[in-house]
């Protein structure tokens, strides 16, 4: 409620009333929109922070990988590839961008996201509904699982897979049975946060890609609230050749301490620097 004007003593008095009332309209009349809009924002919650991260170094990539998923595990970079008839599963030399070893996908799936844990690696598929099961030392398949959603991105947090479908939603999955323990639904504020792609954990946040946007969502895994984004827009302006070139990889390095970040067929691997996240 606005607060009460008090008639100045000196306006009182026929003519002068009416000059101070019609003063005071006027005044009313030219506050600032975004005043009120920043009020109503405030009200509405915490205003959600933006953060503009610093490229420290950049490394080679192979601009014919089309980017799905992105992780490294004991210093070393993995890598899943999308597009029917060229999905692959790789191990690639962060330094010079060569890759290491790969398994190529079958001829009709559509390779996703991926994540390692217990020494096996997981990798999903876009629309088949099923993930296949790799063993980590030999690149050898050893098995496959199934989940009733598309397959986008996949990280865990030690106890659960977690997958994203391109909804708002992310499902934890138990990595023995694949029984789906838990749904978390993401908003920023009362927004739901659609399009969730590629995912990373990383102290104890989840880090998510935002299909065909610049950000990426930094996501509380207890009530699915976005606690900041990171603006990436200069790099996709820099990188995307294409419109479906989007920013799509995350990978945090504990042993060196660093977060990369690339694209679809993006020619570099982009190693940034967060201020104000929780990259320690």
């Amino acid at each position: 409620m606005d607060k009460i004007r008090l008639i100045p003593r000196e306006f009182i008095g026929s003519g002068r009333l009416f000059l101070w009332l019609l003063l005071t309209a006027y005044a009313i009349s030219c506050q600032s929109p975004q005043t009120a809009g920043d009020t109503a924002a405030s009200a509405a919650g915490k205003v959600i922070p933006v953060l503009s991260p610093t490229v420290v170094k950049t490394y080679p990539h192979d601009p014919q990988a089309f980017t799905q998923g992105l992780e490294f595990f004991d210093g070393r970079l993995y890598e899943s590839t999308g597009r029917t008839g060229q999905s692959t599963l790789r191990e690639c030399a962060m330094e010079t961008g060569k890759v290491l070893r790969k398994v190529k996908l079958p001829e009709n799936e559509f390779g996703e996201g991926l994540t390692i844990l217990h020494g096996k690696i997981y990798q999903l598929t876009w629309r088949s509904k099923k993930g296949f099961i790799y063993d980590l030392r030999t690149f050898q398949k050893s098995g496959e699982f199934s989940y009733a959603s598309e397959g986008w991105g996949l990280t865990h947090d030690d106890a659960s897979l977690i997958l994203s479908d391109g909804s708002n939603q992310m499902k934890f999955i138990d990595p023995a049975s694949f029984v789906v323990k838990r749904t978390l639904e993401v908003y920023a504020g009362n927004e739901a946060v659609t399009n969730l792609n590629e995912l990373e954990y990383i102290h104890g946040e989840i880090w998510a890609n935002i299909w065909h946007s610049t950000r990426i969502a930094r996501i509380d895994p207890k009530n699915g609230q976005v606690l900041a984004w990171i603006e990436l827009s200069l790099l996709v302006q820099k990188e995307q050749r294409e419109p479906e070139d989007v920013l799509n990889g995350i990978a945090y390095d504990p042993k060196a301490d660093r977060l990369v970040v690339t694209g679809k067929n993006w020619p570099e691997i982009a190693e940034i620097k967060v201020e104000g996240a929780t990259q320690q």
